[in-house]
Parts: structure tokens; C-alpha cells; sequence
């Protein structure tokens, strides 16, 4: 026999004796355990029904069901080889990101090329020193998978009292990831739930419940700290912030947010308000302090063993980010360019005072005058094009630097205070839990020059300057991940009007954070398609940069369950979590 087909051969033998041994032998014992729980479940045999292949008559019988789920699962073997084969001959790549200027020829002259170097905000990357180590490589490595929660979780009693909603089926849901192969759970704990009532009254019983139903099924922990509302996204099942704070911004409705005609923006407070002690008596850096601190206090039992990575939101979403872009209340539609949101009376002021700093006190008057409205499109606006006062003026430039600048310091300051909670428990392997930050994923108008809805959101990022090179500087300096968004999305998926490149984003993202910082991805929009999965595996392992530490999938529902759409997650999760 041929030697190459020999070998050949016996790493396919290999890899399925693998799957095989996984999926039929070791498992069986926890399948009994799994189909006894669904034998009580009642209403979740439709979770079976799923799992099973979508027979009834055998989801009413144990044996039929265990039957059915040992033939399902030899089934995946010859799906996921096939997965595999597929993965190898057509691996996506990320394309460069080709620029498509919708502004006059002259702009790419030499004064461009000299602004590129002249300007920019605290370079951090040379000077700073970094906590975090030079990351070993880790292409082709296991991908920790990590499901979100139902957005649902909780829900009200008779009572008012909140609760853990359909305890059943929730728990027959989670062990069907873990056997499926998932290594967690991403839970998001809400400052509105928590300290809901009261200044520094935590009551954390909820997640006390649901952190023991999680580790009781042999899944990790994905913990997102969340000082943000979702209202505007969910008014259903939507978290407000905390009612005192509510309270205070019924008489001062500048402690949050406001765009250039005065409205606010209620689900995050604006960062003029980071060291100003109007929260009876404490600073909103202090109440995250706060809530940080009593949260590692109450779970130190998990952190490091059960809790692997704790996620600090930094603003709207719980992203790194200006609400340029608000989902929910009918100001904004994609793919506006949104708008600067710095017109809070704590923000102008700040602003009034970097003017008189660099003598300019008049540029400290407002923000850009000439930057459109959310639903404007980049080439009829004078600020992102070439208009007198653009974004490559001197007074553009000095806004941009001040209004990106406040967004990482305030990364910073949360950061730091967090890092510093966390410090006793990372100095062992077995204790070390990793932090993280997150950012949002605004890849429309990348391919112009001026990058116009990342501007309004935060990101000085533009074709003459890197944006996110500050940020990934400032997160090196905290040991602290970086979490992504986009991993699913492909450029030619947008419509070529709107300049997006998700693909030249994170291309980009992945340059800069090399061999400085971790980076975490997740998927913005459900995904679970084949092709959208594919688009993920390759993503988690592209070939010019570091490996993803892990993948968090946004989010857990019904859909993942029907028969198809488990057929393609469970080869995928597998596929994430082998080496290969």
C-alpha cells in the first residue's frame, strides 16, 4: 500500500475510534441520567424530540429514546468527517479590506500620510509596561465553546418575585450542551436586578440558583458583569438599571447620555459623570467598584474553577462604545452613520475645558456642527468627507482625540478597579480566572476613508490611523482579553452600497492584538447555518493571527434544538473543541 495513503487512512481510523468511543461508550452512563430527568420533564420532551430526531412515539420511551440517541450520534461521526473534509478544501480566509474612497482623489495626498503619524491619542504601546505575557501560539487549538443564557432566564411569580423560568426544561437544555460538547455557559448578571432596590443592598440569590444548576451539569462559567439597561432591545423581557438610579435621572436627566437635539439616552450613564459623587454620595466609578468587589467577595467558591472568564461592561451592551447607534426607539436604522453623543451638560463641560487647554476655547462651544444626523450616509456629510472643519482639520482632529480619548480612560479606570479585585486569584494556574472587555463590531462604512459610524460610536479609527491600537495597548496593561464580535459575518453577505467589511475589521483587530492580548469571539446575529458556522471555525483559527481563547455564542433558545439547525451546532462545537 501506498505510504501516504496508508497514513491517510489511519488518521481517519484514528479520529473516528475518537468520536466513536466519545460518542457511544464513555457517554451511555450519563445518558440514562439525562433520560431519567426527561422521563419527569413533562412539556421539555420537545428538547427530545429535537435531540432524538424528531420521532414522538420513541421520545416517550426511554428505551426508544437512548435507541434513537445512539444512532444519532454514530450519525454525527460521518457528519462531522464530512464537516471536516469540507472545512479543509474550502477554508474561508479573511480578504483584505479594499478601500473605496467616495471622496475626492486629492484627499490620499502627502498631508494625509504626515497626519497618519503626527496624531495620535495615548500611545501607550511603547512607553507602557504590559501585565500581560507574549501569548504562545495557539493555532489549530481547542476553542472553549460558551452559549449564552435565554434572554428570558428569569421572569416574575404571583408574587412579583423574580425566579428562574421553566427550571425543567432549562436544565434538560443544559446537559444536552454539555453532552453535545460545550465547555459553558455565559450568564449576564444585571446591576439593575442585583443592587435593584437600594445604594449597596446586593441581593444575588438568582444567580446563587442558577451558577449551582450550571456547575451541577458540568459546565464552566462565562460571567458577564452588566451596568447597562436593555429595555430599548427587550421590553419584554428587558432589565432596567437600578430603580435609585432611575430615581436620580428623573430630576437630572444629564447623568446620562445625549445626542446634539437633546435627547438622552437612558440605558447607560454618560462618562461625565465617572468621578462625580451624585449617587448618594459615591461616583459612578465607585458603584462599579462596589459591585465588582461584593461579586468576587459572594462567588469566591467559583472563581477559577467553576468561573473561567468575568467580562466588565463598559457601556451600551455591555461594549466599549458611545450609543451612536441606539437599537429600539426608531432614532436609528442601519446603516446610518449615527451620531456624536456628548451633548450631556457633564460632558460639555469637560469639553469646554480640553479646548481652553490646547487655546482653542471656542471649539469647546459644541461638537461637530457639520456630522449629519443617525440615518445620514457618508457622502453627503461635511465633517467625514472633505468639507471645511472635516475630520482631518485641526478641530477635528482635536474633538476625535478628546471624544475616543474619554472612552479609554474610562475602560481604563473600570479596568484597573476590576484587575485589581482579581489579583489574588490569577496567581496560580488552578485559581486563574481571565478578565475581559468587550467592544462592538461597526464594520459599515470600513472601506471608506473616514470610517464614519465608528467615529460616532468611539473608535478613532480611520484609513490614516489605527483606532484600535490605544485600546489594545490599554487592555495589555491589565492583563485583560479582548472580546470580539462578527466571527459569523462575510463581506459579501452586505449589501457593496454600504461599504461594509466585517472581515477587514477583524482582520484588522487580530493584527494589532498579536502576541500583546487574548481575544474572545462571538457571533453578532444567530447564527446556525452551515456556512455561518464554517465562517466561525475558520475566524477562531485564522492563519495570520493567534487563535481565539474562546467562543461565545450569542445565544441560547428554542432554535438551537430543532433537528437541523442541532445537526450543524453539535459537529461545530466538536469540531471547536478538538485539536485538529
Amino acid at each position: 500500500m501506498n505510504s501516504k495513503k496508508y497514513h491517510r487512512k489511519m488518521n481517519i481510523s484514528r479520529k473516528i475510534h475518537k468520536i466513536v468511543s466519545f460518542s457511544l461508550d464513555e457517554p451511555l452512563s450519563q445518558f440514562r441520567s439525562f433520560i431519567s430527568v426527561a422521563s419527569s420533564a413533562g412539556s421539555e420532551r420537545a428538547i427530545f424530540r429535537s435531540i432524538g430526531g424528531g420521532d414522538e412515539t420513541m421520545a416517550e420511551s426511554g428505551g426508544g429514546i437512548a435507541h434513537r440517541l445512539a444512532s444519532w450520534r454514530c450519525c454525527c461521526v460521518f457528519k462531522e468527517l464530512s464537516f471536516i473534509e469540507r472545512r479543509r478544501r474550502t477554508r474561508t480566509n479573511l480578504r483584505n479590506a479594499s478601500m473605496i474612497p467616495p471622496f475626492n482623489k486629492h484627499l490620499f495626498g502627502s498631508r494625509w500620510r504626515s497626519l497618519g503619524v503626527s496624531y495620535r491619542i495615548l500611545s501607550m504601546d511603547a512607553r507602557e509596561k504590559s501585565t500581560s505575557t507574549v501569548l504562545e501560539s495557539s493555532k489549530h487549538k481547542r476553542v472553549p465553546v460558551f452559549v449564552v443564557m435565554p434572554v428570558d432566564t428569569f421572569g416574575a411569580d404571583a408574587s412579583g418575585s423574580l425566579r428562574i423560568k421553566r427550571l425543567k426544561a432549562l436544565t434538560v437544555s443544559l446537559k444536552a450542551l454539555k453532552l453535545a460538547g460545550v465547555h459553558g455557559i455565559a450568564v449576564e448578571i444585571w446591576w439593575g436586578i442585583v443592587e435593584r432596590f437600594a445604594p449597596l443592598e446586593y441581593n444575588w440569590g438568582l444567580y446563587e440558583d442558577l451558577f449551582g444548576l450550571i456547575s451541577e451539569s458540568g459546565l464552566k462559567l462565562h460571567v458577564a458583569l452588566y451596568f447597562h439597561s436593555n429595555l430599548h432591545q427587550h421590553r419584554k423581557w428587558g432589565v432596567s438599571l437600578p430603580l435609585w438610579i432611575v430615581e436620580i435621572g428623573k430630576s437630572n436627566k444629564d447623568i446620562y447620555y445625549r445626542d446634539i437635539s437633546g435627547l438622552s439616552n437612558a440605558d447607560y450613564l454618560t462618562l461625565g459623570v465617572d468621578r462625580l459623587p451624585l449617587f448618594y454620595g459615591r461616583t459612578a466609578l465607585q458603584c462599579y467598584e462596589d459591585f465588582i468587589v461584593n461579586f468576587i467577595n459572594k462567588f469566591e467558591p467559583y472563581i477559577g474553577c467553576i468561573i473561567e472568564e468575568i467580562s466588565v461592561g463598559l457601556g451600551p451592551s455591555g461594549e466599549l462604545r458611545y450609543p451612536a447607534h441606539p437599537l429600539g426607539d426608531g432614532r436609528w436604522q442601519f446603516p446610518g452613520i449615527g451620531e456624536f453623543q456628548c451633548y450631556d451638560k457633564y460632558m460639555m463641560e469637560d469639553l469646554r475645558i480640553a479646548a481652553c487647554q490646547v487655546g482653542k476655547p471656542e471649539w469647546g462651544d459644541m461638537g461637530p456642527q457639520n456630522a449629519g444626523c443617525y440615518n445620514s450616509l457618508p457622502p453627503g456629510v461635511p465633517f467625514f468627507g472633505d468639507g471645511q472643519e472635516n475630520f482631518i482639520s485641526d478641530y477635528g482632529r482635536f474633538f476625535l482625540e478628546w471624544y475616543s480619548g474619554k472612552l479609554i480612560c474610562h475602560a481604563d479606570a473600570i479596568l484597573a478597579k476590576a484587575a485589581n479585585a482579581l489579583r489574588k486569584y490569577q496567581q496560580t494556574v488552578e485559581t486563574s480566572v481571565i478578565l475581559v472587555a468587550k467592544i462592538g463590531g461597526v464594520y459599515w462604512w470600513y472601506q471608506t476613508i473616514s470610517h464614519p459610524a465608528e467615529l460616532t460610536a468611539g473608535y478613532y479609527n480611520t484609513a490614516l490611523r489605527d483606532g484600535y491600537d490605544p485600546l489594545a495597548s490599554m487592555l495589555s496593561r491589565h492583563g485583560a482579553a479582548l472580546h470580539i464580535p462578527c466571527l459569523e459575518m462575510m463581506d459579501n453577505e452586505n449589501p457593496p452600497s454600504y461599504h461594509c467589511s466585517p472581515e477587514g475589521l477583524l482582520q484588522q483587530i487580530c493584527k494589532i492584538s498579536k502576541k500583546r492580548i487574548h481575544l474572545i469571539g462571538r457571533n453578532a446575529n444567530e447564527r446556525l447555518d452551515k456556512t455561518g458556522l464554517r465562517q466561525i471555525l475558520a475566524n477562531c483559527n485564522h492563519p495570520q493571527a493567534e487563535a481565539v481563547r474562546s467562543f461565545t455564542y450569542f445565544r441560547m433558545n428554542e432554535k438551537i434544538f430543532s433537528v437541523e439547525n442541532w445537526n450543524n451546532f453539535v459537529p461545530f462545537v466538536r469540531m471547536m473543541s478538538s485539536d485538529y
